[in-house]
């Protein structure tokens, strides 16, 4: 918690931004920290903030994002219709439109910190999946990398040098992969992760030879089936897709040596049809094996 010493008691700030840092897709819009003692009506200093966003204890929906991050008390929180009890290490994730409202037991108190977000690149997270209504509430626990993100983010907000808005809103996306990694994490069996490490490693092992997934997963003990569901929930690609991915990174290192061809390293990587290889190539790394090999040699030289 050192980390945050200096704002432990209260930072309030909704931020300005210009038509140049909507370009980029994503805009933070406020952020702030408070300590709200027991005993104490809810959010405290009320005339400090814009009025949709004074209803939070009662009942609210926003046009943007919010992350809210508890670290001290207890609290309540309640979206859509589910309801969970707030503890200290737990994070609140507000998507625009949901209905929602969050207060603290007012015998006991918390102390929370804040960001809010919005942008076209935030939207896409929701319409591909990674963000949804269904997960809103994480228990985290208490992290002292969080708070020193939540810290950079009020130090950038109080100097407001040029493109802070950038530097803020990179914070923003840190905050969202640790949330997201560590949820999936959790939710996924450790038997999960020696699959898929074994799988990973039979790969790399056999990156000479032809792909042959169903080999590797009679290898592991498992159907094909299985480990295509098992590696794509673990890594989001499927076993072929990642094969594909290691065998490319291969390729770049062999067509760096000047003397092999791009048909010898082809075959060396298990593809017989080297026509085929070379479309997989650039559609990788967007740009043919020769081409590839051709700009790699003219800087070298």
């Amino acid at each position: 918690m050192k980390t945050m010493k200096k704002y432990c008691e209260s930072f309030l700030h909704y931020l300005p931004y210009s038509e140049e840092d909507e370009k980029l897709g994503m805009v933070c819009t406020t952020a702030g920290c408070i300590e709200v003692p027991p005993r104490t009506s809810y959010p405290p200093d009320k005339q400090k903030h814009p009025l949709l966003f004074r209803q939070v204890a009662e009942g609210r929906i926003l046009p943007e994002f919010q992350m809210i991050y508890i670290t001290k008390g207890e609290g309540v929180f309640s979206a859509d219709e589910d309801t969970y009890k707030v503890t200290p290490g737990d994070i609140i994730l507000i998507l625009p439109g949901m209905k929602h409202c969050y207060k603290p037991v007012y015998e006991i108190g918390w102390s929370e910190y804040w960001v809010g977000f919005k942008g076209c690149f935030f939207s896409s997270l929701v319409q591909e999946g990674f963000l949804s209504r269904k997960r809103v509430f994480f228990r985290i626990g208490l992290r002292d990398h969080i708070l020193a993100r939540f810290s950079q983010i009020f130090d950038e907000i109080q100097n407001q040098r040029p493109l802070y808005q950038f530097k803020v809103c990179s914070c923003v996306l840190s905050l969202l992969a640790e949330v997201l990694t560590r949820e999936r994490r959790q939710e996924q069996p450790n038997y999960y992760q020696k699959i898929v490490e074994k799988a990973k490693y039979l790969m790399e092992s056999n990156i000479f030879n032809a792909i042959d997934i169903p080999s590797i997963s009679e290898q592991i003990g498992i159907s094909a089936s299985r480990l295509n569901e098992i590696f794509k929930t673990y890594t989001a690609m499927t076993p072929y897709q990642y094969y594909i991915h290691i065998k490319i990174h291969q390729a770049e290192s062999l067509l760096e040596q000047g003397e092999t061809t791009v048909k010898e390293v082809a075959y060396r990587l298990g593809f017989e049809d080297q026509y085929y290889f070379s479309r997989l190539f650039k559609n990788k790394t967007g740009i043919s094996p020769s081409g590839w090999k051709k700009f790699v040699i003219s800087n070298i030289l």
